[in-house]
């Protein structure tokens, strides 16, 4: 048996990060073929983990989860010591005949989890730090993080003790709570979208989840079957490409422009994908508004494809001039818009409620989803928040708020024309709690926010799937959390990067 390791320049590969393929699953099938093909003959030790990573530029989990694959279906096989090695898989001699026969079967290792739970754990997730980003970085540009600071907890404990002595004993049993939520939470909320967000709905096609992700990952268990095809902006959310993928979908990166996603694009790469994901109230991650031209095609495509549209509304209660456009959901007269909206991003992000508006034709089959997940939500939060949405506290804090976090938006495209105007093209966003900064021609965003996490800052580049409409690449700056001064130092730290470049 050889005893030198096989070089890593005797694997020439290269794994592609614009296909919607994951790492390791394309390590893995240029490994498997490569062994199948004899390149890699029995015996030879690969490279460890840790080495091959380095060398393709990847994470070790990227590495490390290919060689578990191989190792559960036998390609290789790893020995204390002895490092991994190219199993012996051909079949053996008998003596007597000549003939080959099977070799005995190997011990196999425990089973291995399913397809969509090994493509998860190799997405980044949406909340997570970027790979290789130190602990110690700043959050003044942290997406989607409110000033939780500024919160009235006093109100909300007040209220929070009261239904604890008062209303809990009462609806203790799981009969008392309904799958799709606290009646009266679902009735304020209803009574709520219809007034500013021209929502039209009753309480009854509210369904109450955990979060927005938790409402996407419930669209893609009613709505999908394994290889629908289902639209994804690109650049997009990453958060909603998980929920497909857990659903097993196939995912259709559909171009985003300055109109919002462009549906004459999605029908030419898939017109009759089942599903349509999109944020036309504040595009993430560009902030762009989808325009009505727009809005009216992707409805009319969905009435013509026999499709559902999922709207994720993530931000609209933070709006800073003009009046929106109408909700897709309200202008939707053939019962094919989904809606789905959160109170995490407005009140704070640990209180994981948010919800779903769906058609009154799905609400039957929503509910008995939603109720072999988890059977409900807890209780007592959404007995708190229906009150502190009944007497106004909720009016009266996001009014607050609003202006809190305009006067921070400002400062941020202030300080970002004063230090950065000649690089940078930024437009101050109508809504939302972050902007998009356009990077000059030719420089990378995650290049970029490598040499700004040296200064001390954390920011999210903007990745584009391979449609590469927007011809520059750009940051995610998210101004909700840090009041202006922390905003104008960490911009300071943002120009002195970029100009070291």
């Amino acid at each position: 048996m050889p005893k030198r390791t096989l070089p890593t320049h005797a694997l020439p590969m290269r794994l592609d990060q614009r296909l919607s393929e994951p790492l390791y699953r394309q390590l893995y099938e240029r490994l498997h073929d490569d062994i199948l093909a004899g390149k890699l003959e029995p015996g030879a030790r690969l490279p460890s983990t840790r080495t091959l990573a380095s060398e393709l530029g990847v994470s070790r989990n990227t590495t490390a989860l290919a060689y578990q694959l191989l190792v559960l279906e036998g390609y290789i096989e790893g020995r204390v010591g002895d490092g991994t090695r190219v199993a012996h898989m051909r079949p053996s001699r008998d003596a007597s005949t000549g003939a080959e026969t099977p070799t005995e079967p190997r011990a196999q290792s425990p089973a291995a989890p399913s397809r969509r739970a090994q493509t998860l754990m190799m997405m980044p997730h949406p909340g997570a730090r970027p790979e290789r980003m130190p602990d110690t970085l700043a959050q003044t540009f942290r997406l989607g993080q409110p000033d939780t600071t500024l919160f009235p907890y006093e109100t909300w404990a007040r209220l929070a003790a009261r239904h604890a002595r008062h209303t809990l004993p009462r609806v203790a049993l799981y009969q008392h709570v309904e799958a799709q939520g606290y009646r009266p939470l679902r009735e304020a909320i209803a009574a709520r979208l219809g007034i500013t967000r021209g929502v039209r709905c009753t309480a009854r096609q509210i369904i109450l989840t955990s979060g927005s992700q938790g409402a996407l990952d419930l669209v893609g268990r009613v709505l999908l079957d394994p290889g629908d095809a289902a639209w994804v902006e690109d650049p997009g959310y990453l958060g909603a490409r998980g929920a497909l993928l857990a659903s097993e979908a196939h995912l259709v990166p559909v171009p985003v422009d300055a109109e919002g996603l462009n549906v004459a694009a999605g029908h030419a790469l898939s017109p009759r994908a089942r599903l349509a994901v999109v944020t036309p109230s504040h595009q993430f991650p560009t902030g762009v508004t989808m325009s009505l031209r727009r809005r009216l095609a992707l409805l009319e495509w969905a009435r013509a494809a026999s499709a559902w549209i999922a709207e994720d509304d993530y931000d609209s209660e933070f709006r800073y001039s003009g009046r929106p456009l109408e909700a897709l959901q309200g202008m939707d007269t053939t019962g094919h818009v989904v809606y789905v909206g959160t109170f995490s991003k407005v009140l704070f992000p640990s209180l994981r409620l948010g919800y779903l508006v769906v058609p009154p034709a799905l609400v039957d089959s929503f509910v008995a989803t939603r109720g072999f997940i988890d059977t409900h939500l807890p209780l007592l939060d959404q007995l708190v928040l229906a009150d502190f949405i009944g007497e106004g506290h909720y009016v009266r804090h996001v009014r607050a708020m609003r202006q809190v976090y305009l006067e921070r938006r400002n400062t941020l495209t202030d300080a970002l024309s004063t230090e950065l105007g000649d690089m940078l093209t930024v437009t101050a966003p109508e809504a939302g709690l972050h902007l998009a900064a356009w990077l000059p021609p030719g420089m990378s965003a995650t290049g970029a926010a490598r040499r700004i996490a040296a200064h001390g800052e954390e920011v999210t580049p903007i990745v584009q799937r391979g449609s590469g409409v927007f011809k520059r690449d750009g940051l995610m700056l998210g101004f909700a959390a840090a009041g202006p001064e922390r905003i104008r130092l960490g911009v300071r730290a943002i120009a002195r990067a970029l100009r070291a470049s």
